[in-house]
């Protein structure tokens, strides 16, 4: 997301994220049949996080209407969610996270995503000038 936008480094990095989420999807899959009761939630989150991605890698390839705050919606919403599943999974071992409530470890990372998320979407030039 740092680097300029379109083919070359922005378009290699994103295929790169995609293939990564994907791994995690799968990773996310194992463990959760190895554990269901306790990592069911894992499985789910993996699910959310790898479609975001597609979705947002899809919008762009197919000039969706509106395809460039599709594309950030889509992959920044999957960063959010692959956030949201390791801090559920790993927040109470965290120094500083292990002192929060449960419900904190869903609700931080999105409270900070999602405006971001939004900021971008309505903000950046390129979702102002193509964003139609």
């Amino acid at each position: 997301m740092l680097v300029p936008k379109g083919r070359g480094r922005h378009s290699d990095a994103g295929t790169i994220y995609f293939w990564g989420q994907l791994a995690l999807f799968s990773s996310a899959t194992v463990l959760a049949i190895m554990r269901w009761e306790e990592n069911y939630h894992l499985f789910a989150l993996g699910c959310l996080a790898f479609a975001a991605a597609w979705f947002g890698r899809a919008a762009p390839r197919r000039r969706w209407r509106y395809w460039i705050r599709l594309h950030i919606a889509g992959m920044g919403s999957s960063y959010v969610v692959m956030l949201v599943a390791f801090y559920v999974d790993n927040g109470k071992q965290l120094p500083l996270w292990r002192e929060l409530p449960h419900f904190m470890y869903w609700l931080l990372p999105l409270a900070v995503g999602l405006p971001l998320i939004l900021r971008a979407m309505f903000r950046h030039p390129l979702a102002q000038r193509w964003g139609h």
